[in-house]
């Protein structure tokens, strides 16, 4: 089924390297400064609607994360909140940034085996300096061919790249944690989509893997079982 196939492409967060579980930590203590406020259900949800809202204007990233923190700080205390817990929230976006790239399990083993069969590429969605820096801190920049930071990952964005790397949708393989993002749109152009789930998955990015039909689907579960489906033709 694979044997067409050309070019890999890599999810980053989640995929290459541990990410939203930083979120997660950032969400708490965001609710922790502003739990005379609101209790933390609620505040969690109010954060998502104003995530949601601002995708269209900031895209996706720990600055526009931020962003929406100071926004729904703001917006829950009616404008009561204070200046220095404002000044926490942005430490808390700043600390994110200087987290430390926590590399998944075996991922440098897979991306050695497959580089010399392969043109490795990644597509990742975020911000282009955060997702720079984090791919330098990782050391797996010379894995690579090219890299990708999207804006988003539809079905357009995807096109627009395959074109790009001059080959056909068959020819693509994308590997990614995020059904929604990495894999329906391949699919649904006629490329091959390799699922690795994570442990932790952002509500927006969450789809019922069971409504995924389609023969060109693969579901790993690591991501050294890659090798696994690719070994006939390496």
């Amino acid at each position: 089924m694979l044997s067409k196939v050309k070019v890999i492409g890599f999810d980053a967060d989640d995929t290459l390297w541990d990410n939203e579980p930083f979120y997660r930590q950032t969400e708490h203590k965001f609710c922790m400064l502003l739990k005379d406020f609101m209790d933390e259900e609620t505040l969690n949800n109010e954060l998502y609607k104003t995530e949601i809202g601002n995708l269209a204007l900031y895209g996706y990233g720990i600055k526009a994360f931020t962003l929406s923190l100071i926004e729904t700080a703001i917006r829950i205390s009616k404008g009561n909140v204070t200046a220095d817990i404002i000044n926490q929230i942005i430490e808390l976006g700043k600390q994110q940034l200087n987290e430390p790239v926590n590399l998944i399990d075996d991922v440098e083993k897979v991306l050695s085996s497959l580089k010399p069969h392969y043109k490795l590429i990644v597509a990742t969605k975020g911000d282009l300096l955060d997702q720079e820096k984090k791919l330098q801190k990782s050391g797996l920049c010379n894995y690579f061919h090219h890299i990708e930071i999207m804006s988003d990952k539809g079905e357009s964005n995807y096109s627009e790249l395959i074109r790009h790397l001059d080959i056909s949708p068959n020819e693509f393989l994308m590997v990614g944690n995020s059904l929604k993002s990495d894999i329906i749109p391949v699919l649904n152009l006629g490329g091959y989509g390799a699922f690795v789930p994570y442990h932790t998955t952002w509500q927006h990015e969450y789809v019922d893997e069971s409504n995924v039909k389609n023969e060109r689907f693969i579901r790993l579960n690591t991501l050294s079982d890659l090798r696994i489906h690719l070994k006939d033709f390496e």
